[in-house]
């Protein structure tokens, strides 16, 4: 019996997903965190002894059950931001979302929360600077600036945004941004500049029209269980 050691949920049946119901310990498998970091779950739950943070949580769940499948993302994050009794939200959008950006500004607005919002391309710093070559930039021959996602960070904190709301940051662009964000961080778009800003799509239809997004190791069937397993088993029949 293989004796996991890295929590793979991802390979949880749809008949199992125990913790549902609170019964991971009993039902979950192997590689469930239940039964491969116990302790790291229970160090989780003292995290929630932060007066804020259980607030975030408490607030977070009452949003999902009243909104479910009823309200829009945009009219969660409204709601979230008010019930936290936030009163200034920020945006960090990437400039080609600007447009979208102004309106969700307004809605914002009308829902009593003062706003404020930073473009990816603020400052105007050349790509060159950051060692970019001209060969490496989407239009060679062009200026380019860069996307400044710290910058947009340190200008948010500086207007004491309490939540910030990425809007189309690009990947890694994002994760900058949350490093050094002071407020509380969610997304409202992933870009996606292929599928219409619906990355979901491609894991939807990875096995017919974006094929492409596997690695030369694509497996022939798809994998029931995690690495760990799938590596041990084969040790077995050697």
């Amino acid at each position: 019996m293989t004796t996991y050691e890295t929590p793979s949920c991802a390979y949880c049946p749809d008949t199992v997903r125990a913790c549902r119901n609170g019964e991971g310990d009993a039902r979950g498998p192997g590689y469930c965190p239940s039964k491969t970091d116990a302790d790291g779950i229970a160090t989780a739950e003292d995290y929630f002894r932060d007066p804020f943070d259980a607030r975030v949580a408490q607030v977070s769940a009452v949003v999902e059950s009243e909104g479910y499948c009823k309200w829009t993302r945009v009219e969660e994050i409204c709601h979230f931001a008010k019930r936290m009794g936030f009163r200034r939200v920020g945006i960090a959008t990437c400039i080609s979302f600007v447009d979208q950006s102004r309106v969700f500004s307004a809605i914002l607005e009308s829902h009593g929360l003062d706003v404020a919002s930073v473009a990816c391309k603020n400052g105007g710093v050349r790509k060159e600077e950051l060692g970019i070559k001209d060969e490496e930039k989407i239009r060679p021959g062009n200026f380019e600036a860069i996307c400044n996602p710290i910058s947009q960070a340190e200008l948010l904190n500086r207007a004491g945004c309490e939540l910030n709301v990425i809007v189309g940051l690009c990947v890694g662009h994002d994760s900058l941004f949350i490093r050094h964000s002071k407020g509380l961080v969610t997304t409202l778009v992933a870009k996606d500049r292929v599928l219409a800003h619906n990355p979901i799509g491609a894991l939807q239809l990875a096995d017919t029209y974006y094929s492409r997004v596997w690695g030369p190791d694509k497996p022939v069937t798809p994998p029931k269980l995690p690495a760990e397993g799938r590596k041990r088993g084969r040790a077995k029949t050697r």
